[in-house]
Order: structure tokens, then sequence, then C-alpha cells
């Protein structure tokens, strides 16, 4: 926390994920509130993530272009301004779908320059040997906000009704642009200069990270292992149902069970930060997800809701370090100047297995609960192996067989 500017930068950071984890659950009540439409409160939902999933190349390529506090700022304020946009129309009354999914798809395309914008700019500002506890710290703030967003959201929006939570939303974002603007986010350069239109950039972007055999092993171990997490979204309720506690509601048990894992998962990154992953990563991060598939089965599965409770417990506890290993070992072994192309790229990668294990999951809690955990499981195990089987012990920092033919300005990235 004595590293200059970083201070401001966890805070915008924590600002702007506070927000955006309340716009995710607040577009959906506004849409039921306003429209009173499941059908559209998916279409929305999906309009509001996966516009940004699409063109996270080309946020990666900005990024690297114009400098990540520079495009975060820019993101945060564009935020600020729709949401204001969206409750201004929705009291002139003028508010319709298309209009809506028009407001959310904007949202949507900025979303990417934070995302990775956030995580690109802290190796720039600390210490390479402090770069794992400051990767903790980032990954505990984000579990703990995960688990406090929706907390918020719920009775915000029962108090004060849906376009005054969506004025809050907005301040959030315009708190988080000028908590970067009074460090002077402005004043700090880019990386490297630009050495091409955006699309080639982005091309190039994504072709780095293909040739890439670290980034490439990283990609595809994350990825297994949200595909974990995306079955248990749709298990974890699904069993809570059928095995009843009590007279406890099943909303609320199912809260409280996310909500523990959120916070093991707070506690798992500090400790990790204090422990030391670095010049270890690859290590933890497949020892972490050996160790979540066995918890997750047999451990939640086979006793119960307690079971449950303590499986998703340890989980959480488990990705705080599999979070930082990844986090760090990506930013390690990346040349500085694709950094920001590279976390764009990999965030789109490496949270499509999310949606596809609960897609997975939903088909398999229809024919057996327990099929589920063990496929959750099962993935979470096959991460493991493709940590240890595609990530390599070490790699050379300029390795030249795994450079795009073009790259960045040279002389730039080197200068730091």
């Amino acid at each position: 926390m004595a590293v200059p500017r970083l201070p401001g930068l966890l805070l915008s950071a924590c600002v702007a994920r506070l927000a955006g984890r309340m716009f995710g659950l607040a577009i959906v009540l506004y849409v039921l509130a306003h429209f009173h439409s499941a059908v559209l409160a998916g279409w929305v939902a999906f309009a509001s993530i996966a516009p940004g999933f699409a063109i996270s190349p080309i946020a990666g390529a900005l990024l690297d272009r114009t400098g990540e506090a520079v495009a975060i700022t820019i993101d945060l304020a564009a935020s600020a301004m729709l949401l204001s946009l969206l409750v201004v129309f929705s009291r002139m009354g003028v508010m319709g779908a298309p209009l809506l999914l028009t407001l959310t798809v904007a949202y949507s395309l900025t979303s990417p320059l934070s995302a990775a914008g956030i995580r690109a700019l802290i190796p720039r500002l600390v210490p390479a040997n402090a770069l794992d506890q400051a990767n903790a710290l980032d990954t505990g703030s984000y579990a703990l906000i995960n688990v406090l967003g929706p907390f918020l959201v719920g009775p915000l929006f029962a108090l004060t009704g849906a376009d005054p939570t969506m004025v809050v939303i907005a301040a959030l974002y315009g708190a988080g642009a000028l908590s970067l603007l009074a460090v002077g986010s402005l004043t700090w350069p880019a990386v490297s200069a630009p050495s091409g239109t955006l699309l080639r950039e982005a091309a190039a972007g994504l072709g780095y990270l293909v040739r890439h055999r670290t980034l490439r092993g990283l990609a595809v171990a994350y990825s297994l292992y949200q595909a974990s997490w995306g079955v248990l979204v749709v298990a974890v309720p699904v069993y809570v149902v059928r095995h009843p506690v009590g007279g406890a509601s099943t909303d609320a048990v199912t809260g409280l069970l996310w909500a523990s894992a959120g916070l093991a998962g707070v506690v798992g990154a500090l400790v990790t930060g204090r422990v030391r992953t670095l010049g270890r990563e690859r290590l933890v991060i497949g020892a972490s997800a050996l160790a979540t598939g066995v918890v997750i089965f047999p451990v939640s599965a086979a006793f119960g809701v307690a079971g449950l409770a303590a499986g998703l417990a340890v989980v959480g506890l488990l990705e705080g370090p599999l979070d930082v290993g990844v986090l760090t070992l990506r930013q390690r072994r990346a040349d500085p100047g694709w950094l920001g192309r590279i976390l764009a790229v990999s965030f789109s990668l490496n949270m499509a297995g999310l949606p596809i294990g609960s897609a997975i999951g939903g088909l398999l809690v229809s024919w057996s609960l327990s099929a589920a955990f063990v496929v959750a499981a099962a993935t979470s195990l096959l991460s493991a192996l493709a940590t240890y089987a595609l990530i390599p012990r070490k790699e050379a920092k300029r390795d030249l067989s795994y450079e795009p033919a073009d790259p960045p300005n040279a002389k730039a990235t080197s200068s730091r």
C-alpha cells in the first residue's frame, strides 16, 4: 500500500467492481419492474456481458495503444454516463426495449477496458518481488465485492426503487473515474506506441497468446477450472432444494452458501500474499485445482448440506491462491508491451468455461445430481492435469519463437 498510486488504483478498482457487480443484478430487477418480462430480462443480461467478450481483442489493443489508466477512466466515465441516460429516459417515459438493449450493449462494449486494464496496470506500479502480494490484495478485494454487491442491491432496490438504484450505481462509476483522475491517471504513458491499425493490433495480440506456451496453457487450464464453477452454479441451488434445511428458505440457504465461499476466497487470497507464490505459481495453480476436484466430490456431495457448506468454503479458500498464481504467472511471462491485449483476450477465454459449465450442469442435474458434482470435480482435475502438461516450468522472457512477426515498438517497451 506504500507504492505510489497503487492505493488510488485499488480504490478505483473496488468502487468500479462494486458498481459492476451491483449492475449485473440490478439490470435484471429493473427489467422485471418496468417491463414485467423474464424473456427481456434474459436478453438484457446477455447484452450486458456478451458484446464485451466478443470485442475483447480490440479492447486489449486499445489498452496498449492509449495506456491502461486512460482506458480505465474512459470505461468508468462512459458507464456512469450510460446509466445516467438510462435513468433520464426512464423518467421521461420513453424507455423501450430497443433503447434499453442499445444502452446495455454500449455499456458492455467498454467493460473489458477496466476488467483487463486494472490487472495490466498493477505490474507497472509494483516491484517485481511484490507482484504476488499486490495480486493477492486485488484478488481478495474482488472476492469480497462479489459477496457485497448482490447483498447491497436487494435492500437498495426494495427501499428506493429501480431508478434510484441505477443512480447510485452510476455515482459509483463516477467516483471510480474521479479516484483515478485524482492520482493523475491521464499522465501515465502507454507502454508501447501503436504499430498499426487497431484491428491489426488486436489480431496480433490474439496470435501472440495462441503461440505463447504459458499463456495458451493458462487459457486451457483456467477455462476448465471455471467450468467447475459453472456446474456448481446450477448444482448447488438444486441440491439445497432437494435437501431442505428445516424451515429455512431455499434462497436464503443458497445465498449463505455462496457468501461463505466468497468470504473464504478473500481469506485464501490474503493468506497467499503472505505465503508468497512468486516463482512457484505453476505448482500453486495445479495443487489448488487438484484439491478443488477432491473437495467437490466426494466431500461436497456426500455429507448433506453441512458437507456442501464445508466443501464450498474450502473450494472458495482454494480459489484465492489459484487466481493469484494465474495472474502473477501471466504478468511475469508476458511481454509488457502486449499485456493489455493478453489480459483482455485471456479474460474472455477464461470466463468462457463458466457458461459452458452452467449449460452442462443444467443438463446433468435433471438426470443425476451426483453426476453433476462428479463432472464438476473432473473438470477441476483436468485443469490440474492441463497445468502440469501444458504450462512449461520455465520460459524465456524474450523467446522469439512465440513473438508475432511485427511486435510493438521495442524501444518503448525496453525503455521501461
